[in-house]
């Protein structure tokens, strides 16, 4: 359940601003655990970019990117990512929750939500990884109903090596694949 006075939306081409102030009023909090940014994925028109790049992949069935609000405040983000049809109808999540919103259940918040859209969608798997170190993170995931499944060494390059990644997956049915059916 998301706390009050709070609102997860789908990503807009308007949010860019708000987005490039989150991103940089988190730099030092997101540190740990995102690959090392250019000082362009800071600002407005670098955010303006990201977002045309995830709209594109949302308009393609490859993404989906959502952003938790406070008021006119970006307080986290969180994307349904590498998403695989055909045999596999699969995903991966990637989140994170701005330093001063933490510690109220917003995280399993927003996997929840994106567990339901990811049904929604069709998908049949979702995938999750966290740092070995980030418990709180793996907390979150546990919470949400995700079961580790392993540990993919030197899986992602954070920081200037590669890490180490416990690997997680929650499956959301157990139905026949079958892509959901296209507006037309």
């Amino acid at each position: 359940m998301l706390a009050e006075g709070y609102e997860i939306r789908p990503l807009d081409e308007s949010d860019a601003a708000a987005l490039a102030a989150a991103y940089e009023h988190n730099r030092e909090h997101l540190a740990p655990w995102d690959p090392d940014r250019p000082a362009r994925f800071y600002t407005e028109a670098g955010q303006a970019e990201e977002i045309a790049r995830a709209l594109e992949l949302r308009e393609g069935d490859q993404a989906y990117v959502y952003l938790l609000w406070r008021g006119g405040t970006v307080a986290g983000r969180i994307a349904l990512n590498n998403i695989a049809r055909s045999v596999l109808q699969s995903g991966t999540v990637g989140y994170w929750v701005a330093h001063d919103h933490t510690r109220r259940g917003l995280a399993t918040a927003m996997v929840e939500h994106v567990a339901i859209e990811a049904r929604g969608l069709g998908l049949h798997r979702l995938e999750a990884g966290t740092r070995t170190h980030n418990e709180a993170s793996q907390a979150v995931l546990r919470k949400a109903g995700f079961e580790q499944y392993g540990v993919a060494e030197r899986f992602l390059f954070i920081g200037g090596e590669w890490t180490d990644h416990v690997l997680f997956q929650r499956i959301l049915h157990d139905d026949p694949p079958g892509n959901p059916p296209t507006a037309g």
